[in-house]
Parts: structure tokens; C-alpha cells; sequence
């Protein structure tokens, strides 16, 4: 897991617009980016021993999550060749054998592509595919329409790559006016300068960054005052 390097200059320049002490279950979704075989696992394509460090957060902030009331989320990263969710002709070079291997492996039908085994899905919980970094990017706007749907202001964003698809996806959910908590020791890339270099962006100018202790004590907080 990464140590996490955040400067306490940069929290409080970020607190003035974003700085959370509450969170409203019914109101809120936990979106859990791309917790696939194919990033988590070793000896997978992009399997990477960080993201495979944050599972037991990651499942610790579902479960309380759900408790909670509030809903869980996850997306898989996906491939396709098919117009208009297949990928700019250059933005990838398929005759490169890395590359077919990737394409393959975030490919629908392939074990890689489903959540790592260890990722404790529940049967509530909603499973949506995507064919960009942004969650945002889900087909015809899947993700917002459904967190419209729901009444959701809120969203707690834990996953993998830190810096690619959990960043674009926390930077879009502030663009469209949703209140974002980032997970700081819920969340994963491929070296730590990578990981803090992106939790210095999003704690200044898009979402409250906080590790995983203080979302669940957050959710236990609002749980027993709504039993008290």
C-alpha cells in the first residue's frame, strides 16, 4: 500500500469548498473503479501488488457502505473493436503483441475482466462496464442517469489506477455537482509519487480526500444518530 504524502497546506486551501464531515447514506454512493483480475492480480497484465493491498479497505468500506444504506457500485474497465465504443485508432497499436494481450484481457467473457475473485460483490450492489477512464463515460451516460435515479449528491470513490480512472471519474462527478470524498488508503496506482501527486490535485480542487478509518466513522456517526 502507499504511504500517503499529503501536505497540510494543501487540505486546508481545499477545505473552503471541499470539506465533507458528514455523510448522508441514503444520498450517497460508493463507486469502486476497476477492481478487475486484470489490474489486481499478479501475473496479470497489469496486475500490481498496490492494488492488490487496498482489498480488505476497499471490502471494509462496501460493507459499511451498505450497512449504512448507502449504495456500492463498481465498474470494469472494457474493451471493444465495435464503433462507437472502440477506442481511437490511435490512441492504441493492436499488431503490438502488449497491447493485444490488454485488449484480450479487458475483453467481456474474460476471467480478467471480471472483479478479482477476493472483492466481495453483494447482490445489491450494481455492476456497470466502461470503455473510457471516466466512470462517466459508462454507454449512454449509465452511471449518472442511475445516480440521478437514486437521488444520489454524494460519492466516495475507492480503486484502481489512482491517477487514471479513479481520478478522471472523481474529477467528472465534481464537474456534474456531485460532493466527492476521495479514498486516500482505498485507492492504487503503480508507484507512490504517481498516488500522491493525484491526491494533491483532487484534495485543492475537486474532492476531500480521507482514508478509509474516517469514511467508516463517518457512516457509524450518521447510523447511530439515526438509532439514538
Amino acid at each position: 500500500m502507499h504511504e500517503v504524502v499529503l501536505p497540510e497546506w494543501a487540505v486546508e486551501r481545499g477545505k473552503w469548498l471541499n470539506s465533507f464531515g458528514e455523510i448522508d447514506p441514503a444520498r450517497t454512493a460508493l463507486v469502486i473503479v476497476d477492481m478487475q483480475g486484470a489490474f489486481v492480480a499478479q501475473g496479470e497484465i497489469f496486475g500490481n501488488p498496490h492494488a492488490e493491498a487496498i482489498i480488505p479497505n476497499v471490502n471494509r468500506l462496501a460493507g459499511a457502505m451498505r450497512t449504512a444504506g448507502g449504495a456500492v457500485i463498481w465498474t470494469r474497465q472494457t474493451v471493444s473493436g465495435e464503433a462507437p465504443l472502440a477506442m481511437a485508432p490511435w490512441q492504441y497499436d493492436p499488431t503490438d503483441e502488449r497491447v493485444r494481450e490488454a485488449m484480450d484481457a479487458l475483453t467481456p467473457g474474460a476471467p480478467s475482466h471480471d472483479l478479482h475473485p477476493e472483492m466481495e460483490r453483494f447482490h445489491t450492489d450494481l455492476v456497470l462496464d466502461k470503455y473510457r477512464y471516466s466512470a462517466f463515460a459508462c454507454p449512454s451516460g449509465a452511471l449518472e442517469a442511475t445516480l440521478r435515479q437514486r437521488g444520489i449528491e454524494m460519492l466516495v470513490v475507492a480503486g484502481t489506477l489512482t491517477n487514471v480512472c479513479c481520478e478522471s471519474t472523481a474529477r467528472d462527478a465534481y464537474m456534474r455537482g456531485f460532493k466527492v470524498i476521495f479514498l486516500s488508503d482505498a485507492t492504487a496506482t503503480v508507484c507512490g509519487e504517481e498516488h500522491n501527486a493525484a491526491l494533491l490535485s483532487l484534495r485543492l480542487h475537486f474532492a476531500d480526500v480521507r482514508d478509509t478509518a474516517a469514511v467508516i466513522s463517518m457512516l457509524d456517526q450518521q447510523d447511530n444518530r439515526e438509532t439514538s
